[in-house]
């Protein structure tokens, strides 16, 4: 257990170094490449009916979760029969691809060099990279917005969520949560064609978002106090508007970066060319800026730290005990 946690520190610490290098291959591309083949295989297999989608995605998810975390549980247990030092080495280079931290803030200051020193479209292809709604309608402020509540919402299921699961089993458990992660990514989708095969995946994911993401909410409000940022603002509209989204976990921790930036996101989007009607998260006690962008990615550092001691900590503790 020891293992794993020095693993964590370490491979924290590479994630803040050196991030997702494009040019090396990641094991979330390989997840994602077993959900598409699992989709298109199960997709044949079982009917093609509400009930028979239903049952072909519960068993992509399945099978998915499985293979996901057995396959690293095996490499490791397979390294620490050669050397315990190995295994730790293996096990970090593990957790620092898990975690996606500096990819997080990277991707999102990328937004921020096209608006400062690009044009509008540069600005839209760049969050286009981090958001799963249509750009193309995206004035300035709104591609702001967008970068913004990217960095919101995936400081809870791209930085903390993981590094808890990470602290709770090490990369097997971690590898396990970025498939339940990723598999929602990718089917847990209400239009056609994967409103019937994406239930189960999306659901699922509710499932084991609902305490990191709450988690990851409490955390934030304590970095926007070591930031000097509203933290009254914060708590306030956490408690007020972190059920304003679809998805029970997803405004969780937006809710928090609105009250603590003063300022107010969400709203209608526009998604594979229909519109989503959605609450605004948040009041305008001001309008949105450049400057919010590396500000909220600020934000999303100081909570990751926040976590890395919560949760290194509790896993410490119990350790000794």
């Amino acid at each position: 257990m020891k293992w794993s946690l020095f693993a964590l520190c370490i491979g924290f610490c590479i994630d803040l170094l050196i991030g997702d290098p494009h040019s090396l291959p990641h094991p979330v591309a390989a997840i994602g490449h077993l959900i598409s083949l699992l989709e298109r295989l199960f997709r044949r297999l079982f009917p093609k009916t509400p009930g028979g989608e239903r049952a072909a995605g519960a068993c992509i998810w399945i099978l998915t979760a499985l293979i996901a975390a057995a396959l690293p549980a095996l490499l490791l247990w397979g390294c620490a029969r050669v050397s315990v030092w190995l295994r730790l080495a293996v096990e970090s280079v593990m957790c620092g691809q898990i975690l996606a931290a500096k990819s997080l803030r990277d991707e999102s200051m990328k937004v921020y060099a096209a608006l400062k020193h690009g044009s509008l479209d540069e600005a839209r292809q760049a969050v286009s990279m981090i958001v799963g709604r249509d750009v193309a309608r995206l004035d300035a402020r709104g591609v702001m917005r967008a970068a913004v509540e990217t960095v919101a919402e995936n400081t809870s299921d791209g930085v903390i969520a993981p590094m808890l699961f990470l602290a709770l089993g090490g990369a097997p458990l971690g590898f396990f949560y970025k498939a339940v992660n990723t598999m929602d990514s990718m089917l847990g989708y209400v239009e056609p064609p994967y409103k019937d095969i994406g239930l189960v995946p999306a659901r699922m994911d509710d499932v084991f978002n609902f305490i990191p993401a709450r988690l990851s909410a409490l955390l934030m409000l304590a970095a926007g106090a070591l930031l000097q940022l509203d933290v009254k603002n914060g708590w306030k509209i956490f408690r007020r508007d972190r059920c304003k989204h679809a998805s029970p976990n997803s405004a969780q921790t937006e809710s928090v970066c609105a009250g603590l930036l003063g300022l107010r996101l969400a709203g209608d989007a526009w998604y594979h060319g229909v519109l989503h009607k959605k609450d605004y998260i948040g009041d305008a006690k001001r309008e949105i800026e450049l400057e919010d962008i590396p500000r909220a990615g600020r934000l999303m550092y100081l909570t990751a730290v926040l976590a890395l001691v919560v949760f290194g900590a509790g896993k410490a503790l119990l350790i000794v005990l």
